[in-house]
């Protein structure tokens, strides 16, 4: 459960500051948007760290798979475009990769 609640902090840090930067510099919200975005991003950094998976590289990797489908999700919610089957398709492979490298037995 840690696990999952660091992953959608983390993930809502990311988007939410790669979308604050996005507003800044192709909307022309002020820079004091992109300054929180870049500050989101950073603290996306910092979450990440606290995971309890000793490899990095999985865990940035499973990162990955979760962003995509909470992409979706603020896609969804925020921007208003509703996504469609392959979206949800993609979003599912997505997270049949991270249970994978997640949890596969490993010696």
């Amino acid at each position: 459960m840690y696990a999952l609640v660091l992953f959608i902090i983390a993930g809502l840090a990311e988007i939410g500051g790669g979308y604050l930067i996005w507003l800044w510099l192709r909307e022309g919200k002020p820079v004091y948007w992109g300054v929180a975005g870049g500050m989101a991003l950073a603290l996306y950094g910092v979450i990440a760290a606290f995971q309890t998976f000793p490899s990095f590289g999985r865990v940035y990797a499973a990162y990955g798979g979760i962003f995509i489908v909470m992409s979706l999700f603020w896609g969804w919610g925020v921007d208003k475009k509703t996504p469609d089957l392959y979206d949800w398709l993609g979003g599912a492979i997505c997270l049949t990769g991270v249970f994978v490298i997640l949890f596969a037995p490993r010696s």
